[in-house]
């Protein structure tokens, strides 16, 4: 089966395949539209089981910049990178420079930035090789650096808009939120939560993570396989993808889906049996914004980290119009959300 053949190849406009055989180099870079501008995206550190999964992962997360991007109102296309580590997590400083010369090769096409498995140290040992990166160090105050935390502070913000509507209340007081994954996202969403008073239960594959973070917050902790059973009032999924499949969306006991990992629903038709269940489900890609307006601007020049706050602070409107024309049409928002960004970038 050749790329153009893969149920996630959705009319990309380049799908790369990198090998460096010195540093050990095997990569995907997927650049998905340009329409916008440069495809921004980060650049993933992850052991695939079958390589295959590597190319069905770029080509998912690429389009999901694209519309990401566009519902942002930043002028850049979507795109992502994924190296292929191996078994023992091998990162090397030879390895991350064979990857600057690949985003380099490109000429511009892709900009690349930190995703799962990558820091901002590491962005720096890409950047030796290519000026098409962001996310790099940055002085205090200005745009740019880990966008994590940013992105973090999008999810909250989403997280109460999506309280409010499916909820009625205005704050996270003793609202119950169960958290997947406990990184620099869900971490930091956890924290934002717990400082207005939220109750936490919170999971992560490192469960001892997930335990001491619990203790730290006043919160409690589960195994990471039991966390989107949890009877709650919201589930917020921050780890990988494709964990809302039709055996678990069955199985949640909690009115709001909102969390900031990437592309959760499995396939396409998840996101209507969400919606079927009477189930609040914020886009992944409009609650999670955060993290590139942060990166983004910093690649542009544009704006210092008050400006990429304010423009963070748009999120919760751009959800609201989300579920609007949801409640409005009868379709689920997850349909919704993808009308609107293929509309921006002239796919509609």
């Amino acid at each position: 089966m050749t790329a153009w053949d893969l149920p996630d190849f959705d009319d990309h406009e380049g799908v790369h395949l990198f090998r460096d055989r010195a540093s050990g180099l095997t990569a995907v870079i997927a650049v998905h539209s340009t329409a916008l501008g440069p495809a921004a995206g980060g650049v993933r550190f992850w052991h695939y089981g079958e390589k295959g999964e590597a190319v069905t992962d770029a080509l998912r997360l690429s389009r999901g910049m694209s519309y990401k991007n566009a519902m942002a109102g930043l002028p850049l296309g979507g795109g992502k990178g994924v190296i292929l580590a191996d078994k023992a997590g091998t990162k090397t400083q030879s390895l991350l420079q064979a990857f600057g010369k690949a985003v380099n090769t490109l000429g511009g096409a892709y900009v690349t930035a930190e995703d799962v498995g990558i820091s901002t140290d590491d962005m720096v040992a890409i950047s030796k090789e290519t000026k098409f990166v962001s996310g790099l160090p940055v002085a205090q105050g200005s745009a740019g650096g880990d966008p994590g935390p940013f992105t973090a502070y999008g999810v909250f913000l989403g997280v109460k808009a999506a309280v409010k509507r499916a909820l009625g209340k205005d704050s996270v007081q003793g609202v119950h939120v169960a958290i997947q994954g406990v990184g620099s996202v869900g971490g930091g969403l956890a924290k934002l939560l717990a400082e207005e008073g939220a109750k936490l239960t919170l999971a992560d594959v490192n469960a001892d993570r997930a335990a001491a973070l619990a203790q730290q917050l006043g919160g409690a902790s589960v195994p990471s396989d039991e966390i989107l059973r949890v009877e709650a009032d919201v589930i917020s999924p921050n780890a990988l993808g494709a964990i809302l499949t039709e055996e678990s969306i069955a199985a949640l006991r909690a009115p709001v889906v909102a969390g900031g990992a990437n592309n959760q629903l499995a396939t396409p038709q998840d996101g209507d049996r969400v919606h079927a269940r009477g189930i609040l489900y914020a886009p992944d890609y409009v609650i999670n914004a955060g993290g590139i307006i942060n990166v983004g601007l910093e690649y542009l020049g544009r704006g210092d980290e008050a400006e990429v706050r304010s423009r963070i602070r748009l999120i919760p409107d751009r959800l609201e119009q989300v579920w609007a024309e949801s409640a409005h049409t009868g379709d689920p928002a997850a349909r919704v959300a993808d009308r609107i960004a293929q509309r921006l970038i002239g796919r509609g």
